[in-house]
């Protein structure tokens, strides 16, 4: 399919300018591109740049070599007033606009269009309500920001950016500060976003589990390092993710897509009914074993369903259990 990145980017190299003229290089060599219709998400631990690049996107911070374009045209020559059109940015700190309600913060994002007075004609007032519904709060417009969960603050951030009627939106951890299911509901709400209007999104997390489950492309940024792109089954089966988060004692593992403790282990067979051997797994794993498919000389579990474990012995044996505590027990 022909389209047009809604980021592009050209020999990239972030970074500081110190005093005398230094440099403190973050990355270099950056070849990146981001397409509409799709959630990005930069992965990274902490120091690895990512603020770092996503101010240098954003034009908050001059690149200290190359060049980003957006929508095909350089970024230099977008003007304050064009860029606020192309680019909605939602940053990980938490707002301080306590004293103001969520309409009148969502209505900020027409300032492009309104003009120096800002005042807001009908049409305004139209994409003002769109965007709260397509954020999923509209039901707290007359609200303060102030009486607003963190997740709540959230979705009215991005309902901001959505009125703003931008093709691109960054956001900086947008799930950092938020609970379990307020970090799915983002994501969701995001991926939506992108799917249904056509956006082009970029977002850092430190949220594996959602990233590989949600993005549909993952960038992973190390410091000094190319950044690595790709789809995330295509990063696991590779064995991208596995080189890039693999430390000592820590590994990952690319049947789950999961990080692990890394320890000295006993190999155990498994087979049987999908989602009763996943979890049967999980439970060996933390207890110290090391899942593998059926081998002679190891325990070997076979999972009928939650309730019908078996569990043949070394020695021969042959034990059930009617739940995975009870499957623990006999080992």
């Amino acid at each position: 399919m022909n389209y047009i990145p809604a980021i592009e980017t050209f020999d990239l190299e972030i970074g500081y300018l110190l005093k005398g003229k230094k440099k403190k290089l973050v990355n270099e060599g950056l070849q990146l591109s981001l397409k509409p219709g799709e959630v990005t998400c930069l992965l990274g631990l902490n120091g690895a740049g990512k603020s770092t690049l996503l101010r240098t996107l954003c034009g908050f911070q001059k690149p200290l070599a190359g060049s980003i374009h957006l929508q095909g045209k350089p970024l230099t020559d977008y003007s304050q007033r064009l860029f606020s059109l192309t680019v909605g940015v939602v940053l990980t700190e938490k707002t301080n606009a306590g004293g103001i309600t969520v309409y009148e913060l969502v209505s900020l994002g027409r300032h492009p269009y309104t003009g120096f007075f800002g005042q807001l004609k009908k049409k305004d007032h139209e994409i003002i309500r769109q965007s709260l519904e397509a954020a999923g709060i509209s039901h707290k417009a007359k609200n303060y920001v102030s009486e607003l969960s963190d997740g709540e603050r959230q979705k009215a951030m991005i309902a901001k950016a959505l009125a703003q009627q931008c093709p691109l939106i960054l956001l900086d951890e947008p799930t950092a500060f938020l609970d379990v299911t307020s970090r799915i509901e983002t994501m969701v709400l995001l991926r939506k976003l992108a799917r249904e209007q056509h956006k082009a999104i970029l977002l850092s997390t430190h949220d594996l589990d959602l990233a590989i489950q949600m993005g549909d492309c993952i960038w992973l940024q190390a410091k000094g390092k190319p950044i690595i792109s790709g789809t995330p089954e295509d990063l696991i089966l590779s064995g991208h993710f596995a080189s890039f988060f693999g430390k000592e004692e820590i590994s990952f593992d690319a049947t789950t897509g999961k990080l692990q403790v890394q320890a000295n282990t006993t190999p155990i067979g498994i087979e049987g009914e999908m989602v009763t051997s996943y979890w049967a797994g999980n439970a060996l794993i933390r207890n110290g074993y090391r899942p593998t498919a059926p081998q002679e000389g190891c325990p070997h579990i076979i999972c009928t369903n939650p309730h019908s474990i078996e569990i043949r012995l070394p020695s021969g044996e042959v034990k059930t259990a009617t739940n995975i505590a009870g499957m623990l027990e006999v080992l």
